[in-house]
């Protein structure tokens, strides 16, 4: 490999185990560290001796047989990537506009007390200060309102 540096295959596999570990500890999704078994199984059969093409071919199934069938039991039971918020019961609330929302550009809404950047379902309309508007969709902190029916 490296000027006198020679690395053993099973060595490389336990790298390999070991890097995909460090990345899962830094993601914490849930997904690489199904690759770090595959790694330590691909090292178990360099250690018996068997042939690099068998080596890789464990790596991988073990890596995705795990990865597809424990990656959803895991996150179920962990609940990764499920935060609870009651974002989504503001869904089809009613709130006040108090910054004119006009095509394309976001203007601002007042619901319980506190002041959402909000922007029109429909970007070709413009809704004023004091119209009352609906909140149909929540993409990350911005509110996608539209007026109210018979409100027009």
């Amino acid at each position: 490999m490296f000027a006198g540096l020679e690395m053993s295959e099973p060595l490389i596999w336990i790298l390999i185990a070991v890097i995909f570990a460090i990345i899962e500890g830094f993601t914490m999704g849930l997904t690489t560290i199904w690759f770090t078994v595959g790694g330590v199984g691909a090292c178990i059969v360099a250690l018996l001796g068997g042939p690099l093409l068998l080596q890789i071919a464990v790596f991988l199934i073990i890596s995705i047989i795990l990865l597809y069938f424990t990656r959803p039991l895991a996150e179920k039971r962990l609940k990764i990537g499920h935060e609870k918020n009651n974002i989504d019961l503001m869904i089809g609330k009613s709130c006040l506009v108090t910054e004119t929302i006009e095509p394309y550009h976001t203007g601002q809404v007042k619901l319980n007390g506190l002041v959402w950047t909000a922007i029109a379902k429909d970007n070709k309309e413009t809704l004023t200060v004091g119209e009352l508007v609906k909140i149909v969709k929540i993409e990350g902190v911005k509110l996608i309102v539209e007026r109210m029916k018979g409100e027009e």
